[in-house]
């Protein structure tokens, strides 16, 4: 059972095991019962210590795939019921179009000093809530990282929040009333639509093209409808990955200025941009400023921020009182810790290189595969692809066949149109189920066939 563990990679040895052994038992179909080498043998086969054999099967027993059985090792589970199967099928495919960065790329032992420091040196956040504007010491933090950005604001018109989910809900629930209009991006980020929609808030899509918000669509839109909102991801698009360039950033602004429109900046991936390019809240002050850490170190922490005026942080920072009563100090203090300590800058420039190096090797794999891939990319996690050869129906079938989970159809679009275009996570494409799938694709299928000869 030769496992091919790559000890120069970022991935630790265990969750390498992990992924391993879960692909080697779907592969092969392994049957339930089915019994593993001996931990001593799999250690002596691949050269590693027991110990971290036995880590990970405990982790896959944990998760269903594996049993342990007295004086039998490691078997193959059985499934005891319709719904551990279901759980068991999800845990092999490939989530291809994942929102975040794969648990095996979390850089576990300097989050665990972080929170073993905080622990140690301030029992109060164990037991409180933060601040109502958060943590000093955090907001003290995000000030350095935004003049890097060169975001000039004050201690006070930051507020700290549960994630940017939070950030952009007290947006939401401060600033707009049922019946109110805004423009989003179409194609665009799914959770904000349905945040908009839970709070009765109009949506107005704009077409997102590979430099930005389609400028004359926009134009149309504020002066017909008169929207009290615009909300727009800055660098990285979500979820075509692109980035807005700066003549179309100063036209925008432009125009909404001129529009009285108020311009929310949705900038989560921020951290995971390589090389220059000016923010929005950069360009004007008056642009709301939502920022967050859950994508690029834990989703677990919820720990993000909002940036504006003064006087608007004032009322954000009532909303989130009633809403919430504050965020977790604990959780605004282990960020605190790896921002201070320069672990956190290490570790998203790690991330940025290895996605560099993944996305070279995707781009290839589409092209050698026929996709179309929308606009360039630079940075972020993000591709936005479609096949030139295979209709969308056919690659979904791909997928499944490969156990490539993708999302759905209409989940980008503001209104639930349907699209044949796909996000793909560049962190996840280098896994050889995606490569197996992209090469599917690449065969001219028999209805493809059947159409051209008709024509």
């Amino acid at each position: 059972m030769e496992l091919r563990i790559d000890r120069r990679a970022l991935v630790p040895v265990v969750q390498q095991i992990v992924d391993a052994l879960t692909c080697w038992i779907r592969c092969n179909d392994v049957a339930p019962g089915t019994r593993l080498l001996s931990v001593r043998k799999i250690a002596h086969i691949n050269l590693l210590s027991q110990s971290c054999v036995v880590e990970a099967c405990e982790r896959l027993v944990a998760q269903g795939v594996l049993a342990s059985r007295h004086a039998a090792g490691y078997v193959v589970a059985n499934p005891a019921s319709s719904s551990t199967e279901q759980q068991d099928v999800a845990l092999y495919q490939l989530p291809l179009g994942d929102g975040g960065l794969p648990e095996s790329w979390r850089e576990t032992d300097d989050l665990a000093y972080a929170i073993r420091e905080v622990s140690r040196t301030d029992m109060a956040g164990l037991f409180n809530y933060s601040s109502p504007l958060g943590l000093p010491a955090l907001r003290q933090q995000i000030l350095k990282s935004l003049k890097q950005l060169d975001i000039v604001v004050e201690d006070c018109q930051i507020l700290t929040t549960a994630g940017a989910s939070q950030g952009l809900d007290l947006i939401v629930r401060t600033l707009f009333k049922p019946g109110d209009c805004v423009v989003v991006e179409s194609p665009g980020y799914p959770a904000l639509f349905d945040l908009l929609s839970l709070h009765g808030v109009k949506m107005l899509g704009v077409p997102r093209t590979p430099r930005g918000p389609d400028l004359a669509a926009l134009e149309a839109l504020l002066l017909k409808h008169r929207p009290r909102g615009l909300f727009i991801n800055s660098f990285h698009h979500n979820p075509t990955g692109c980035s807005l360039v700066p003549e179309v950033a100063q036209r925008m602004l432009q125009l909404a200025k001129e529009q009285g429109v108020l311009v929310i900046e949705d900038d989560v991936y921020a951290d995971l941009h390589n090389g220059p390019g000016k923010r929005l809240a950069a360009l004007d002050e008056e642009v709301i400023y939502v920022g967050s850490y859950s994508k690029t170190l834990s989703s677990s922490l919820r720990v993000g921020f909002v940036v504006a005026s003064v006087e608007m942080i004032a009322r954000l920072a009532e909303v989130k009182m009633i809403s919430s009563l504050g965020a977790s100090r604990f959780c605004e203090a282990v960020v605190a810790c790896l921002l201070a300590n320069g672990t956190y800058r290490q570790m998203v420039q790690r991330q940025r290189q290895r996605l560099s190096r993944n996305r070279l090797v995707v781009l290839q794999r589409l092209e050698d595969a026929g996709w179309e891939v929308f606009g360039t990319t630079a940075g972020g996690l993000f591709l936005w692809a479609r096949s030139r050869i295979q209709d969308c129906a056919e690659v979904r079938a791909q997928a499944r066949r490969f156990g490539v989970s993708l999302p759905s159809m209409t989940v980008f679009s503001p209104t639930g149109a349907t699209t044949d275009w796909l996000r793909i996570n560049v962190a996840y494409a280098c896994d050889s189920r995606a490569r197996a799938f992209f090469q599917a694709t690449a065969c001219e299928s028999t209805s493809s066939v059947l159409k051209t000869t008709q024509t």
